[in-house]
């Protein structure tokens, strides 16, 4: 390919837009990076990377550039991790969040906008429904619905169940039958709706 040293500038901050920021940069931007004084000179530039094999522009997008042979990485979200959770019989604890875990959240199919927090799981009173000892559960701040699996505070204590509405009344469900339903002598607030599950062990 050959190419200019001005078309090798632009085509560097390209890649190089694309690789940081995870997206090709406007027809401004690249007037401002470059003091081009038209969009129009951005164009013309861009034709000749295109008619050379550089890139290719797909017509109806607003940012239409797609760079040869490169693929931007996927924009990692950071989770912080407040610690266990018991998968067993409540328990009382305070967390506090000692590190962060980077998910894909395309991967599992978590909005970007998602306020979410990650608890280690500890216990199997969630086996039936693929939740192991020392996994790790994705949460949202969100309402639940019936049947969601939740991290729940009842009556002080916290714990990880399947909540569950019966003629008006929530209540919490392991899912192993040797653990008894938990319904809340005065209170039943939900920390987080599950989301994903990260599997520790092989």
């Amino acid at each position: 390919m050959n190419l200019t040293t001005r078309q090798s500038e632009i085509l560097s901050f390209l890649r190089e837009c694309a690789e940081e920021c995870g997206s090709i940069p406007s027809i401004r931007e690249i007037m401002a990076r470059f003091g081009f004084s038209s969009p129009a000179t951005v164009a013309s530039h861009l034709d000749l990377l295109e008619k050379k094999g550089a890139l290719r522009r797909e017509a109806g997008r607003s940012r239409n550039i797609v760079l040869r042979d490169f693929t931007p990485r996927p924009k990692l979200l950071e989770v912080p991790l407040y610690g266990m959770i018991p998968a067993g019989m409540p328990e009382g604890q305070e967390q506090e969040s000692d590190r962060c875990i980077t998910v894909d959240p395309e991967t599992i199919r978590l909005p970007r906008n998602a306020k979410t927090f990650a608890l280690e799981v500890r216990g199997d009173s969630m086996i039936g429904a693929g939740i192991l000892d020392r996994d790790i559960v994705i949460l949202e701040h969100a309402e639940p619905r019936n049947r969601d699996i939740v991290a729940a505070l009842i009556d002080g204590d916290v714990t990880l169940k399947r909540y569950l509405v019966e003629k008006g009344n929530p209540f919490l469900r392991a899912e192993n039958p040797l653990y008894p339903d938990l319904i809340p002598a005065q209170e039943l607030l939900i920390q987080g709706v599950f989301r994903a599950l990260i599997r520790t062990n092989s």
